[in-house]
């Protein structure tokens, strides 16, 4: 009775344990944004968005560069609905322009791999 109690007991702990890494697993897995550095100069992040995960309505009120870590194609969808794609290699750089007054997008990940960006927002405008 004893063995057959601490086997069950073991079978529960393995599963919670389970459960948690596989959630742990799908957090990571979700479109993200990661915070590197901020100050009166620059912003700079790494996002991770995900295959049918877009990031949510934002704008940039600064130009900014992007250097795709893993590349893709990234769609540009404006809250008008018009939209633009975009195909960044990985290692490349590319200028962004302030967003356009009064506008919002989601960045939506046309493929069906991850793709990883580093992005270098500039505060300052000459």
């Amino acid at each position: 009775m004893k063995v057959t109690i601490g086997f069950a007991a073991a079978l529960i702990v393995s599963a919670a344990c389970g459960a948690l890494g596989v959630l742990a697993a799908q957090q990571a897995m979700q479109t993200q944004r990661f915070p590197l550095l901020e100050n009166d100069d620059v912003k700079v992040w790494r996002s991770l968005v995900m295959p049918n995960s877009p990031l949510t309505m934002h704008r940039h009120e600064h130009p900014r560069v992007i250097i795709p870590l893993v590349g893709g194609t990234m769609k540009i969808v404006e809250s008008t609905g018009a939209s633009e794609e975009h195909h960044w290699e990985a290692g490349k750089a590319y200028w962004l322009t302030t967003s356009a007054p009064g506008t919002m997008h989601a960045d939506v990940n046309a493929g069906d791999k991850p793709i990883e960006v580093m992005v270098v927002e500039l505060e300052h405008e000459k």
